[in-house]
């Protein structure tokens, strides 16, 4: 594994889609930047996904990040709904395979879980351990963009977790077993 990698995080949507790229130097995290693409003012739905395509791509080219980690779509009712979500989250996805950066998708309950080791934990709770893990000082109208850096942060560790052979109960447990490490 690269001693040194960047890891874009992106929350793919319809009306908002959040993005975060952080940087991988051993065991430090950094973050790079973190934002969200306003896509609720336009009424076509091509529109949206063109310019979901074209930021994405532009992240790309300003960042060179060397893998994309994306939040999986959640089952819902409205099949509608979840169609366009797919199609927000293929997009991006196919914005990184153009530039042949693989990706890794995960469920919002496992990224919860890697963050805060609770799957159940609140946005809030979310942004509050990516403050101490990236130093994100999270705001309100942020909060699409924090789930974009907690993908991110989430990919990191379930890579690190598996390719070390270690496995923790939580973050004291995480803690404990590594105070030699610096987050």
């Amino acid at each position: 594994m690269k001693p040194e990698r960047i890891i874009m995080g992106i929350d793919p949507g319809t009306n908002f889609m959040g993005y975060g790229l952080i940087k991988v130097e051993g065991t430090r995290l950094q973050l790079l930047t973190l934002g969200v693409v306003k896509l609720n003012k336009l009424d076509d739905h091509a529109l949206k996904l063109q310019k979901i395509f074209k930021r994405t791509l532009s992240l790309i080219e300003e960042y060179h990040p060397d893998e994309m980690a994306i939040e999986a779509q959640f089952f819902g009712k409205n099949v509608q709904s979840m169609l366009k979500l797919g199609r927000a989250q293929g997009v991006a996805i196919a914005a990184a395979l153009s530039r042949d950066i693989p990706y890794m998708e995960y469920e919002p309950r496992r990224i919860k879980k890697a963050v805060t080791g609770n799957g159940a934990a609140s946005k809030e709770q979310v942004a509050g351990m990516l403050e101490y893990l990236v130093g994100l000082k999270a705001e309100n109208e942020m909060l699409d963009a924090t789930d974009a850096v907690a993908t991110a942060v989430c990919h990191y560790l379930q890579k690190n977790i598996s390719a070390e052979g270690q496995h923790h109960s939580g973050w004291k447990s995480f803690i404990k077993s590594n105070p030699h490490r610096k987050l």
